[in-house]
């Protein structure tokens, strides 16, 4: 019995933590009775893992177990809000139809970024050739350090057009990302499709995001069978909402995508959870450019300055790439 205390302890203290900041962060009433009833929580938790090296032991796990099922239960009834006061630039959901080889996509983002806070608002509707659609790109967005970046994926066509596709927090008007909270049903999900002007020169010139590409060695076909993977899954969201998670529902899980995309298999990484070293994993698993070093292929990759000088012209995709490393794209079956 005492061989089985500690894992059993170690156990019901995650649990209480888990219920413990779950009702901080949800429980729909004051902050004074939220605090009141989180904290109410965690005692209960703490004095059920002294138990367990009493004589009450079977007693207080049955009862945590009780009060724990209750909170699970309210828990399943917290479903996303399909309408709210969204922020603006994550206030629409994209859709799209195919039409044989046409794409048609609703809400493509296009804003005019002037700061981080003054843009004009503007959203398309948009029309693409499937069959003109040739390259995949990597974006990494980094926000806090070399460890956590945001992942973007965007589409070339015939031409130069750019297609990028970005999953992210829908939050609030005047609300914040926060990767603690999201781990608790605290927002919503929202795929966007949008402008590289957009959607990468907003983190590159206007956030000070460390904003780096790598070009994906992917054929034609696999580039249209990962976009309309991205179709599906937006399509899906317009109709059945989802909370953002900042471990299993956000802009990392399309790493299994991009994998995808050149035809291999997913072998879990701890680079998959802490995504700034995707590039690395990329490189390794031969998703990118891999007759230069991976040194070299990082210092191309930085889009910072050449995204300045630029400044959002209508040039802004081709600036960017200058450069940047190029694999090689397999041969269409």
């Amino acid at each position: 019995m005492a061989v089985l205390t500690v894992p059993l302890a170690i156990l019901l203290a995650l649990a209480a933590a888990w219920a413990t900041l779950a009702l901080w962060y949800r429980l729909p009433v004051s902050e004074v009775t939220r605090g009141f009833v989180a904290g109410l929580f965690a005692l209960v938790g703490l004095l059920t893992v002294a138990a367990l090296f009493g004589r009450w032991r079977f007693k207080a796990v049955l009862a945590f177990a009780v009060a724990f099922a209750v909170v699970l239960m309210w828990w399943r009834t917290i479903k996303p809000v399909e309408n709210a006061s969204w922020a603006p630039d994550v206030a629409r959901q994209v859709t799209g139809e195919f039409h044989g080889d046409l794409l048609t996509l609703t809400n493509v983002r296009n804003f005019e970024w002037h700061s981080t806070t003054e843009f004009v608002e503007q959203w398309t509707t948009r029309t693409y050739d499937m069959r003109k659609l040739k390259t995949v790109d990597l974006f990494m967005s980094y926000w806090a350090g070399p460890e956590i970046a945001h992942v973007i994926f965007s589409f070339g066509f015939e031409g130069g057009e750019q297609l990028p596709w970005s999953v992210e927090v829908r939050r609030r008007a005047g609300g914040a990302f926060s990767p603690l909270a999201d781990l608790f049903k605290s927002n919503p999900l929202v795929i966007i499709a949008a402008d590289e002007r957009d959607v990468v020169g907003v983190r590159s010139n206007f956030r000070g995001e460390d904003v780096q590409i790598y070009r994906l060695k992917a054929s034609p076909d696999q580039a249209r069978a990962l976009l309309r993977e991205y179709v599906a899954d937006a399509n899906a969201l317009a109709t059945t909402p989802q909370f953002y998670n900042s471990l299993t529902t956000n802009c990392t899980t399309t790493v299994v995508k991009m994998m995808r995309v050149v035809g291999d298999r997913v072998p879990f990484d701890w680079r998959l959870i802490v995504n700034g070293y995707l590039p690395d994993y990329a490189y390794d698993r031969g998703a990118v450019d891999t007759s230069v070093s991976l040194a070299e292929l990082r210092n191309a990759s930085h889009i910072d300055q050449r995204a300045r000088d630029d400044g959002l012209s209508p040039n802004f995709s081709m600036a960017i790439r200058l450069g940047v490393p190029s694999p090689v794209p397999q041969d269409s079956p």
